[in-house]
């Protein structure tokens, strides 16, 4: 059976991790399939896509198995190949939900924190477990410390030590924490509300979105004005608009 699974129901797409075997750990191999199957689906008309896992642990984090005894160019080759991945979530014009059922630790916490949004069960846990360890979780820690803020990432970073769902979604790791039983539905709950409205737009606005967070405020002021100001000439902007002033749904172009 393949390591990826792609299905397709409705509007809503779901990439699923499926080596439990192994613990969902991201090989090279494993990694490129992943980046392979969002880039096929950003090709699609689904509207969203929920990536999930099977197995006792929702990812392990890099391989080992292909990192021991590597060399320096071997294991950047392999951290550049994992960074793909995760710029491709970010790029892909669907909205992109984790589906957290189980541990996300090291790579496997970064492949969360990637996601535009995150759900997971109470019993999931999340940790960057490099710092209790000899080899600290350096690229992880990229996405990890711009979803939680410095002093949280620090803590998670030093201490490498399990952080339960509910204080992550306090500290901004995941969006929300929801019983074990009620994971699939409160996923598919909160990917349906955040794609309301014009496709094309919403692509738009998450391709900028991600441009101008990493700038200073000023640069990013500078950048969203242009991107705003060319967004309202499209049709999705005009119709939006004339729909609000017509008191109406609006009727998206095709």
């Amino acid at each position: 059976m393949s390591d990826v699974l792609v299905q397709r129901d409705g509007a809503f797409t779901t990439i699923t991790m499926n080596r439990p075997r192994r613990r969902n750990a991201l090989s090279r191999a494993f990694l490129l399939s992943l980046t392979e199957a969002f880039r096929e689906v950003a090709d699609t008309d689904a509207r969203g896509i929920v990536l999930a896992a099977e197995g006792p642990v929702f990812s392990a984090g890099h391989d080992f198995a292909d990192l021991a005894g590597a060399s320096h160019a071997e294991v950047r080759s392999l951290l550049q190949t994992c960074t793909e991945l995760m710029r491709t979530i970010q790029s892909v014009p669907q909205v992109v939900v984790a589906r957290v059922h189980a541990l996300a630790t090291a790579a496997g916490c970064q492949l969360v924190a990637s996601c535009d949004l995150a759900v997971a069960a109470e019993s999931a846990g999340f940790a960057a477990p490099g710092g209790k360890g000899g080899w600290f979780c350096h690229t992880p820690m990229v996405p990890i410390a711009r979803g939680v803020g410095r002093k949280r990432a620090v803590e998670m970073a030093l201490t490498g030590e399990v952080v339960d769902a509910r204080t992550a979604a306090a500290w901004g790791l995941i969006n929300y924490a929801v019983p074990d039983a009620e994971l699939g539905e409160a996923t598919l709950a909160l990917l349906t509300r955040a794609t309301q409205g014009s496709p094309s737009s919403k692509a738009l606005g998450k391709q900028a979105l991600y441009a101008q967070l990493d700038r200073p405020e000023a640069d990013a002021y500078t950048y969203a004005i242009e991107v705003m100001a060319a967004a309202s000439q499209t049709p999705e902007a005009q119709e939006g608009m004339r729909a609000f002033l017509d008191k109406r749904r609006p009727d998206w172009p095709a």
